[in-house]
């Protein structure tokens, strides 16, 4: 029997392991950096071991860092969560060797399935449908377009898409770049790329015993990166002639390696129903919640009893209604998808049934990693939460989940949040047309674009200056009942001004918290209620230093207000290139004085284990290099100037 698992992990998956820990009575061990030393997982944990450091290769990469912290905090099993060292054969054994029970699958699975190489050759010869490995020194215009990608790993890294011969040579460099600081492993390779394929995935589940379950798919080809973002069981594609296909695959690519405990078989498939093996994830997927949700099963649970030798029973359990996941990311989807850093304000989800456990009706799951107050930092992946919406029908569970992400309160960071509810109601996810090139034929320009019009933005802008007034005068040590601003005489409006991202909003008003174009029905410092040509309309007003978010049913405006008076030295030169986030340079590929043209790469960050490339904006030479490969650099930063061509 287990008696206190170590999860060698952080964040969401640690806490979610630990939900189910405590239910089964299992004491909690957690690990943490110095980045994560306030983080949740640390605080519900029975123990926490500190590993100095904050980059991964200093703390959650360190194998003999995580087997020492078991045996210091009297830990007897280890679960490795997904990523970091989850599909490590050498931890895997270290954890083995040092008398602890490891909670995944044998270290020979692992490693066979370590390889997208030799996985693929096995899998062909074991009868399941691959498609060919194309060794990057042999591709020719004919294999074009293919995907470059990492051998060990996954999650989107390590993988880039090359159309032309000409991108080949940076793409593998890239990637093997980006594969070695995420896994520790830089091989890559290529395979033929299918631009419009469907990602199925097979949930499997293996005991000691010889049962092997093929538990249901899911589907998850909306993806950014190569980077799943909404997932779904049960597929909208897959019948169930396909079904018995893929099950069938699955026990196959299991069997073929004496797979024990939980894993996914991921295949590309076609909209005519053949599919094609991808990689075998010899761990718990971060889309396992849908599921649970649809098999009513807790696959963590699973994972520990199977470790502890017991059977599964012969058959699973029969899926019912419909699950859709979603990830929501500290990002700028329509800026590049740039990775956000920084404090989290608020992070309240409403509706929310159950946290990292199962409910019993149709209902809203939140597997957090976050709470108010908690700090993004830049060495981890930018995800903050996953929401997950079960119900009888896949329409319905679409409009629960699209509903609660709406209403959402996030404050602080920038969220891919106004692209998961675009996406959750358009009519082709709607109708399940859901292929990997969904985001790019519908545009991210489109499917990021905010909830709030202009209207809402105008109107927002109007709450947060009534709100602000409102808390000047609770705030005032002297005649804190007078209205704001308040004369003797009739005196002029009011003003104030907010960036609304690049757009300044301006307000006006009058003393007494008056309005020309509608009528102020209620104002507190963090509610106000505005009655618009007949409507009534609910304001929630958070406020922070240099910030203002504003909710409401018209959508989420972030608001800077604008100071009356600027610093002329705070301007910055024409042509300054600026860290669009905290990172560190990786690569530099111009010196100063060069002549460069609109698009050329001048430098790339490292940030959040993703490569960001920073590009020319325009023909002309480089005046101004201000950095230098390995330097640490904060957002806003300078990292070049680009003089323009006329101006050079």
């Amino acid at each position: 029997m287990i008696d206190n698992v170590l999860v060698a992990n952080r964040g969401e998956i640690a806490r979610r392991v630990f939900r189910t820990c405590s239910a089964l009575g299992i004491a909690r061990t957690a690990v943490f950096s110095d980045a994560d030393a306030a983080s949740p997982h640390v605080a519900e944990a029975d123990a926490a071991v500190r590993l100095p450091g904050s980059t991964p290769a200093e703390t959650y990469l360190r194998a003999d860092l995580l087997v020492e912290a078991a045996r210091s905090a009297g830990a007897d099993a280890v679960h490795p969560g997904y990523g970091f060292l989850s599909e490590n054969a050498g931890f895997a054994r270290a954890v083995i060797d040092a008398g602890l029970t490891w909670i995944g699958p044998p270290p020979s699975a692992i490693e066979t399935m370590g390889s997208k190489v030799e996985s693929k050759r096995l899998m062909d010869a074991a009868g399941v449908p691959v498609l060919s490995e194309l060794d990057p020194s042999v591709v020719t215009e004919d294999d074009l377009p293919v995907l470059v990608k990492a051998s060990a790993g996954g999650g989107g890294r390590g993988m880039r898409v090359v159309r032309t011969l000409g991108e080949l040579a940076e793409a593998v460099q890239s990637a093997s770049a980006e594969a070695a600081s995420a896994f520790g492993d830089p091989t890559v390779f290529c395979e033929r790329y299918l631009e419009t394929g469907r990602h199925i995935e097979v949930q499997v589940l293996a005991d000691t015993h010889g049962t092997v379950w093929a538990l249901g798919e899911r589907e998850c080809s909306i993806q950014r990166r190569h980077q799943k973002v909404v997932e779904e069981a049960p597929s909208p594609l897959v019948d169930d002639a396909m079904r018995a296909e893929l099950f069938d695959a699955a026990r196959k690519a299991a069997k073929a390696i004496d797979y024990v405990g939980a894993g996914t078989v991921e295949f590309l498939a076609t909209s005519d129903g053949r599919f094609y093996f991808l990689e075998m994830n010899t761990r718990l997927q971060v889309e396992h919640p849908v599921t649970e949700c649809v098999t009513g099963l807790d696959l963590v649970a699973l994972q520990i009893r199977i470790a502890e030798g017991e059977r599964l029973p012969a058959e699973p359990p029969v899926s019912r209604g419909h699950a859709i996941e979603v990830r929501l990311y500290a990002e700028d989807p329509a800026a590049g998808w740039q990775p956000q850093s920084g404090t989290l304000h608020r992070f309240e989800i409403p509706g929310v049934d159950t946290e990292f456990a199962l409910g019993g009706a149709a209902g809203l799951r939140l597997d957090a990693g976050v709470v108010d107050g908690s700090v993004v930092g830049v060495h981890y992946d930018p995800m903050l939460a996953k929401v997950i919406a079960w119900a009888p029908t896949r329409a319905e569970a679409a409009r629960r989940l699209a509903r609660a992400l709406a209403g959402a309160r996030i404050h602080g960071l920038r969220t891919n949040r106004d692209l998961l509810v675009n996406v959750l109601r358009h009519e082709e996810f709607l109708a399940g047309k859901t292929d990997t090139a969904f985001l790019d034929r519908h545009g991210l320009d489109v499917l990021s674009r905010p909830a709030a019009d202009a209207a809402g933005v105008r109107w927002s802008a109007t709450a947060a200056a009534l709100a602000e007034a409102a808390a000047n005068r609770v705030s005032a040590r002297t005649l804190g009942r007078l209205p704001a601003g308040w004369r003797n005489v009739a005196s002029a409006p009011l003003r104030k001004r907010y960036l609304a991202g690049d757009t300044e909003v301006g307000v006006t008003y009058r003393p007494g918290l008056r309005l020309d174009d509608a009528e102020v029905v209620e104002v507190t410092p963090d509610r106000v209620v505005l009655d618009v040509d007949g409507v009534r309309r609910v304001f929630l007003v958070g406020r922070y230093p240099g910030l203002v978010c504003v909710d409401s049913a018209l959508g989420a405006v972030d608001l800077v207000p604008v100071p009356r008076f600027t610093d002329p030295d705070a301007a910055l030169a024409a042509g300054s290139l600026v860290a669009p986030m905290p990172g560190t340079v990786l690569r530099i590929a111009v010196a100063a004085g060069d002549t460069v043209t609109a698009g050329d790469p001048l430098l790339w960050l490292e940030a959040m284990k993703m490569e960001h490339r920073i590009t020319a904006p325009a023909d002309g030479e480089v005046t101004d290099l201000r950095v230098t490969v390995g330097q640490q650099v904060e957002p806003g930063t300078v990292l070049a100037v680009v003089t323009p061509k006329e101006q050079a």
